[in-house]
């Protein structure tokens, strides 16, 4: 009797990085139309993609729960399962945050934040479609390095953004509001990077 067919393990996790390019994608268009009156609306519409994305992940963990023999090492799969979901978490605290202190207008540097996150989410779409292939694929290693200059980028924007913060504020409560938002900015680009490296060590472990 043949053996039923494993599951796609790897469909899912590309599947989970889906979610978080749309966060991604939701989230840079809510901000780059700011409008704050209209902020609780769009967290809902925020939490209906992370909310999404977690019973997805559930799903996977359910089948993971059932597999006897998996594509690559069940703990490999949780970790990067956990890593992908914290990027789709953190994107919604973004906007959360925007609104628990009653942000109302924008610094201009929020989007050059926002297109880095953006373009890191992308860029592990990218990874993760190729992942199946990963012990040949080239194109994952390309990525891995593209996300990381990426979060070099983030670091460097956060130390600028600090910067000016402090150079044109006197306000002790903006100076902390600004700094607790560039923080969990910078904190995405971190996870996305951090996702990065599973996928690194999960390659090295398993050439």
């Amino acid at each position: 009797m043949a053996r039923k067919k494993d599951h796609d393990y790897f469909a899912m996790l590309a599947d989970g990085v889906s979610y978080a390019c749309s966060a991604a994608e939701m989230l840079q268009k809510d901000l780059q139309n700011f409008d704050p009156d209209k902020l609780a609306q769009h967290i809902e519409d925020m939490h209906k993609i992370e909310h999404a994305a977690d019973l997805a992940k559930h799903d996977m963990l359910e089948k993971l729960l059932k597999e006897f023999i998996t594509s690559i090492d069940r703990e490999d799969i949780l970790e990067l399962s956990d890593a992908i979901d914290d990027v789709t978490d953190n994107l919604e605290e973004v906007l959360l945050r925007i609104y628990m202190y009653n942000i109302r207008t924008l610094r201009k540097d929020t989007l050059q934040f926002i297109d880095i996150i953006l373009q890191c989410c992308r860029e592990m779409k990218t990874m993760m479609d190729e992942f199946s292939n990963f012990r040949k694929s080239q194109k994952i290693r390309d990525s891995i390095i593209e996300i990381n200059r990426l979060e070099e980028d983030g670091d460097q924007l956060f130390t600028q953004a600090m910067h000016t913060l402090y150079a044109d504020s006197r306000d002790p409560i903006e100076i902390m509001t600004w700094t607790a938002l560039y923080e969990q900015l910078e904190h995405c680009c971190d996870l996305c990077e951090g996702a990065a490296d599973v996928v690194e060590r999960v390659i090295l472990t398993n050439s």
